[in-house]
């Protein structure tokens, strides 16, 4: 089972797109109303087994201040004005597809921002603590730009998307905490990194699995009566993801070390989609299906792009220089 879930987890380029079809499937040809029930708990399942192996004390360690203070002015200063600013160019009247554009680019990083800058041969313990930081202060951010940003546009209940996000990130977050100090406790540090952290990650894509399976199937029949729906979708948020590429690259570049640079590019390009679609379904309502339909959209391009773009990492930043030891 574990090799299983390892395998998809490392498919995701594939197994994303199938459960997008699996949905429209199966949305088109039944009744998914009674696919709500799962939302809860596929949500759980998604965002549970990450913090379990987030390393919250590497927040504390220094040693990276301009990659960390860089990545959240784009994460803060730049993206979500960006997402806006396109949703409402190619979104003008369909607020909750803009709302969908919105929260795709709210709340940054993931656990794949550090397996992605691994991947590409970025500092790992840069990448670890921008998790920490840009899911958390995503977290608390979120309400308020959504309220500030489109508030007179779609009715924004400040207090329901609050709760919202107690309930799948911070909760989630204290329970993961405490499983990983209690499995270290009888386990040990050792064999809990090697032997059960990686087990983890599988689980949570899971979780992102349904979720993307039941925002498709809840849209279904909308996409088979305008099956431009998708091209539509695809255009701004390529868009948006193209635009936060150049700069997070150009700078980069510019003012970092290659380590450095390749966490903050994964530490602001990979969004947390996961959690962005439980806010979607969760937190708006019918029209929220709307919104995950957007956001679903969106892990097609971000783990197709950043899977590229580690193909590329030697061309952009040129070729690693492995220090021998002494």
């Amino acid at each position: 089972m574990w090799t299983l879930l390892k395998r998809i987890n490392q498919n995701l380029v594939t197994a994303i797109p199938v459960m997008m079809l699996l949905g429209f499937g199966y949305g088109t040809l039944y009744d998914p109303a009674f696919l709500k029930n799962l939302i809860v708990p596929l949500t759980f399942l998604m965002v549970y087994p990450m913090m379990v192996t987030l390393n919250v004390r590497r927040v504390f360690s220094g040693g990276d201040g301009r990659a960390q203070f860089l990545s959240q002015l784009i994460n803060f200063g730049v993206i979500p004005f960006l997402a806006y600013g396109v949703g409402r160019l190619f979104f003008q009247d369909q607020p909750y597809m803009a709302l969908g554009l919105l929260l795709a680019g709210l709340v940054p990083t993931s656990g794949m921002t550090i397996s992605w800058t691994g991947f590409a041969g970025g500092n790992t313990a840069a990448a670890v603590k921008m998790t920490v930081i840009g899911l958390t202060l995503g977290s608390i951010a979120t309400p308020f730009y959504v309220k500030f940003l489109l508030g007179a546009a779609i009715r924004v209940d400040l207090l329901a998307v609050v709760q919202q996000i107690l309930v799948i990130v911070f909760l989630p977050m204290a329970l993961g905490f405490a499983t990983q100090q209690a499995l270290i406790r009888r386990y040990g540090q050792q064999t809990f990194q090697t032997r059960m952290a990686p087990r983890f990650p599988g689980l949570s894509t899971l979780g992102v699995l349904g979720i993307v399976f039941v925002a498709m199937s809840l849209k279904a029949r909308a996409i088979a009566g305008a099956p431009d729906l998708l091209l539509a979708i695809l255009a701004p948020l390529a868009l948006v993801y193209m635009a936060n590429y150049l700069l997070s690259t150009l700078l980069g570049r510019l003012l970092l070390t290659r380590d450095d640079a390749i966490a903050m590019v994964y530490g602001t390009v990979m969004r947390n989609l996961s959690i962005a679609l439980a806010i979607a379904i969760n937190a708006f309502g019918p029209q929220g299906s709307t919104a995950a339909l957007v956001v679903a959209m969106a892990y097609i391009i971000q783990v197709q792009s950043a899977a590229w773009y580690v193909k590329f990492t030697d061309r952009i930043y040129g070729t690693q220089v492995v220090t021998a030891a002494a």
